[in-house]
């Protein structure tokens, strides 16, 4: 039997011990191989009829009333409360709402104006070097509206530069290049121990692993929905705020949908209570209900049997790889250990189409367009870097086995002289 038979025959014995495989008809699919879910989730199958009724009945027929008799006024807390056990949260912590960016915005000037309650004398905020560049660019904003110091580190010299001066540190769970899982439980402490506001980015950890954020005592959190928790295209993001510190996060835009009377249309500003603090405008109903429809996948799902067929997905495609790719060819930068990766793995593929002193074309990016010709889409991060995101809901080992033996044919193909 050959290893190409063996590794076939071994994604076929996986994906009938899936305990998740049944999670898969929930989502509209074909043949495709789809590892770019850490970009953009799938379709849930709940969605299109969701979104008829919402358009059709809710905004055609109710029209205004809706906003009480479909439950739209509540739709930010209690999408917020669907999130929250995905990622280690109780009820009532989080709201769903505006972008990432917006959220970053909102937590880190709130983080700061934390740490200077008292009279502390805090004006530096750490940023991972490393990050998301809206998060750099919402960071450097917020540094000089709240007049600090942005002191950008890579995660692992966090603990060596926090200090009295520190007022907030902003992080993410999960590199999005790389897909390396930070340490959020030891870097929250460290930050703790520093007297600042720990805030966290949970895009590319939300709905792919287990968090914790109650466990860590994390202050602040945001993240995307529109990954691992497949709610559409720019769909909602949301903002946690550790109920501890609800009564005391002054956020720095406060709209009229955070008023505590929020139709008294008063010229007073007067915040309402718990995580309500973090709305700002008018609910984007359309795309937060297309949401809610999405989040309804998650119905009996845990977690952490997520989080086991994560890493059993993403160990199989580097077993995959390492057999079916010509050695040398790429090369891995996401960490094989367990608990430092995320639910993606990250490939160097380095070589450039023509000279590269005559400033050849990185063959990255034509890899990943002869994979997609081939039905198996993944993504490409400039210059050279191919990324595969692992849904554990819907992609199964035959998916992985597939998507690393075309990976191999592409690089042994008229492109194995570059």
């Amino acid at each position: 039997m050959s290893e190409t038979t063996e590794l076939a025959f071994k994604a076929q014995e996986l994906d009938a011990g899936d305990e998740l495989a049944g999670v898969r008809s929930r989502f509209v699919l074909d043949d495709v191989v789809y590892l770019d879910g850490n970009s953009l989730g799938a379709l849930p199958a709940a969605v299109p009829g969701r979104v008829d009724d919402v358009v059709r009945r809710q905004w055609g027929e109710l029209r205004i009333r809706s906003w009480d008799e479909s439950g739209w006024w509540t739709a930010p807390e209690r999408i917020g409360d669907r999130i929250a056990p995905l990622v280690g949260a109780a009820a009532g912590q989080i709201v769903a709402g505006d972008s990432t960016s917006v959220n970053v915005f909102k937590a880190l000037v709130g983080a700061v104006r934390l740490a200077r309650l008292g009279g502390s004398v805090r004006d530096e905020i750490v940023v991972d070097a490393t990050t998301f560049p809206t998060d750099g660019y919402m960071a450097e904003s917020a540094a000089r509206m709240t007049g600090c110091t942005l002191r950008p580190v890579t995660p692992a010299q966090v603990p060596g530069v926090l200090g009295d001066r520190t007022a907030a540190v902003l992080l993410n769970h999960v590199d999005y290049r790389t897909g390396r899982l930070h340490d959020l439980p030891g870097l929250t402490a460290a930050v703790h121990a520093a007297g600042a506001i720990a805030v966290w980015d949970l895009c590319h950890s939300a709905g792919a692993l287990p968090v914790g954020l109650d466990e860590h005592g994390v202050d602040l959190a945001v993240g995307c929905t529109y990954k691992y928790l497949n709610g559409g295209p720019g769909s909602p993001a949301y903002l946690y705020v550790r109920r501890e510190i609800q009564h005391r996060f002054d956020s720095p835009l406060p709209g009229w949908n955070s008023h505590a009377e929020p139709f008294g249309m008063r010229p007073d500003y007067e915040p309402a209570s718990g995580a309500l603090r973090g709305r700002v405008g008018t609910p984007d109903i359309l795309s937060m209900l297309a949401l809610e429809a999405a989040l309804e996948v998650w119905d009996g799902v845990s977690i952490d049997a997520v989080r086991v067929k994560s890493l059993a997905l993403t160990d199989f495609f580097l077993e995959c790889v390492a057999e079916y790719v010509p050695p040398g060819r790429v090369e891995t930068l996401t960490p094989v250990a367990h608990e430092e990766r995320g639910s993606q793995v990250a490939l160097r593929c380095s070589p450039t189409l023509g000279s590269a002193r005559a400033g050849g074309t990185p063959i990255a990016g034509e890899v990943m367009k002869r994979l997609i010709e081939r039905g198996v889409v993944g993504d490409f991060r400039r210059p050279d870097v191919l990324r595969f995101g692992f849904t554990p809901l819907y992609v199964g080992f035959a998916d992985v086995e597939r998507a690393a033996g075309v990976l191999g044919e592409t690089l042994r193909g008229d492109l194995a002289g570059y």
